[in-house]
C-alpha cells in the first residue's frame, strides 16, 4: 500500500491535497475527483478513542442542519455510553467543524450524517458512490482506500488515507465529463479484530425528498 504523501505527488491521479480546510474547494477544480485535508490526529486523542470498548463508540444516521450537528453528535456520545473526557468533547467539536466545512463546499443548508462502527468487510468492492460527493474521515482504524480504474476493474495501484484524515470524494451525481475513474472501498478487516469508526456526510437538499 501507498501513503496518501506518495498519491497527492502523482498529478495523473487527480487527488488534491489540502493543507488547511479552506484548501478542499480544490475539489471544485477540473479533474479533481478527490480532495484529503492532510491532517496529522493528535496523540492523545487517537490513544483515547483506541482504548474505547466497539459498544462505546457512537452510532449515528440523521439528517439534520450544520448548526444543529454538535448537540446531536454530544447526544449520540452519552447515549452511546461513550465516556465524558476532554477527548470526546474535541471529537465532537471535531465532527461539527467538518459538518461546517463541508455544508459550506457543497452550498447546502442540510446533511446527512453517518457515525458507523465497522467490524467487517462493509463496502469491500471498489466502487463511486450515488451522491453529488461525500466526505469521510476514519477516527479510529484503518482508513478509506482508493484508486484509479482505467477499464472497469480494480485499480491496480491502491492508496491509503490516514486516520483523522478527511477525504471528500465526488459521486456519480457529480457533473463531470468524462468521468475520472476514481473508486474507493472500505478497507477489508474483517477477522483482524480491528473496530473501525467513520464518520459520512452527504449533501441533501431537500429534507422530505430523503423520507
Amino acid at each position: 500500500m501507498s501513503t496518501v504523501r506518495e498519491v497527492v505527488s502523482d498529478a495523473a491521479v487527480g487527488v488534491g491535497v489540502a493543507e488547511k480546510p479552506e484548501d478542499l474547494s480544490v475539489i471544485h477544480k477540473p479533474g479533481c475527483a478527490a480532495a484529503i485535508w492532510w491532517r496529522q490526529p493528535l496523540p492523545e486523542f487517537q490513544h483515547w478513542i483506541a482504548k474505547l470498548k466497539p459498544e462505546q463508540l457512537p452510532r449515528a444516521r440523521m439528517i439534520l442542519r450544520p448548526d444543529g450537528v454538535r448537540a446531536a453528535v454530544a447526544e449520540v456520545c452519552e447515549a452511546s455510553g461513550t465516556p465524558p473526557s476532554v477527548e470526546r468533547q474535541r471529537f465532537v467539536d471535531d465532527v461539527a467543524a467538518l459538518a461546517d466545512i463541508f455544508a459550506g463546499l457543497m452550498k447546502v443548508t442540510w446533511l446527512r450524517l453517518r457515525l458507523d462502527v465497522v467490524t467487517t468487510n462493509a463496502c469491500r468492492k471498489f466502487h463511486i458512490d450515488a451522491v453529488t460527493a461525500r466526505l469521510v474521515c476514519t477516527y479510529r482504524g484503518t482508513g478509506t482506500q482508493y484508486g484509479i480504474s482505467t477499464d472497469g476493474d480494480d485499480p491496480k495501484r491502491v492508496f491509503t488515507v490516514p486516520a483523522g484524515a478527511p477525504i471528500l470524494l465526488r459521486g456519480t451525481l457529480w457533473p463531470e465529463t468524462p468521468k475520472s475513474g476514481l473508486l474507493h472501498r472500505s478497507p477489508p478487516i474483517e477477522g483482524t479484530g480491528e473496530t473501525r469508526l467513520l464518520l459520512v456526510l452527504d449533501p441533501v437538499t431537500d429534507p422530505e425528498d430523503e423520507i
